[in-house]
């Protein structure tokens, strides 16, 4: 790999969550940034709170920055915080990726309803979101893009699981159509005959994926560890697995 060559009128990007020492993103961008040659630089930035995250867009304003990706605790910030969004945005309630332009105009967008159709469409063929209702897991900013991402895509339910039902609601409301909130202590019966049951939320308990119907495909965001304990569980009875690298990759 080439060495990258960074002056200091370099092109800035990054990305920002909490935690972010474990995101491969620095990696990815910092390649094929090498690769071509650019003098720019891809790093990451770790706010501790949401007003530390607000003092770091405002700082880029202009474009000081050129762009971040946005990961957890951020997404939804990232969206109040902007002068515009992008339509898929607005109706996930969330954006995971700021540009920052020369007139000081922050732009929101989304492209994590995309990279999770993308992973599905690589690593479980055949599957399409209009077979069936499909679980969520999680009731935050990547949750509510897939849900969006879902129904837009043709889905016909989509089914939110979530330890606080209030936030549940609270998805279920901004996204309206056909979904659903449910309680954990309610997931057996919420994902019986689901297509496909995805893992939007940090850690949690292993959802009861014997209640899933055979050919069901199982997907965790998550791609730290690659193989995270719900695939696995997913794979050992059978069930088709999507990881979320794939999903890092396709957005």
């Amino acid at each position: 790999m080439k060495r990258p060559v960074v002056t200091g009128a370099a092109r800035i990007a990054g990305v920002v969550g909490r935690p972010i020492a474990h995101s491969l993103s620095p990696v990815i961008h910092g390649a094929w940034i090498a690769d071509a040659g650019l003098d720019a630089a891809y790093v990451a930035f770790a706010p501790e709170d949401d007003k530390g995250f607000e003092r770091l867009v405002r700082a880029f304003r202009g474009g000081i920055v050129r762009g971040l990706n946005v990961t957890a605790p951020f997404k939804e910030a990232a969206l109040a915080l902007s002068d515009r969004a992008s339509d898929a945005a607005i109706r996930a309630g969330s954006a995971n990726v700021l540009i920052f332009h020369a007139d000081g105009v922050i732009e929101a967008l989304t492209t994590d309803g995309e990279g999770m159709l993308a992973a599905f469409s690589e690593q479980a063929p055949g599957w399409s979101p209009a077979d069936g209702p499909v679980a969520v897991l999680g009731a935050g900013g990547a949750a509510r893009a897939a849900a969006a991402a879902l129904i837009d895509a043709g889905c016909p339910a989509v089914r939110v699981l979530n330890r606080t039902a209030a936030r549940a609601e609270e998805l279920v409301f901004a996204i309206g159509g056909p979904v659903s909130a449910h309680a954990l202590s309610d997931a057996r019966e919420a994902v019986k005959g689901c297509t496909a049951l995805i893992n939007a939320a940090a850690g949690g308990p292993i959802a009861p994926l014997d209640a899933l119907p055979e050919g069901a495909v199982v997907m965790d965001m998550s791609y730290r560890p690659l193989e995270t304990p719900l695939l696995a569980a997913a794979r050992a009875q059978g069930l088709r697995a999507v990881d979320g690298l794939a999903m890092l990759i396709g957005q």
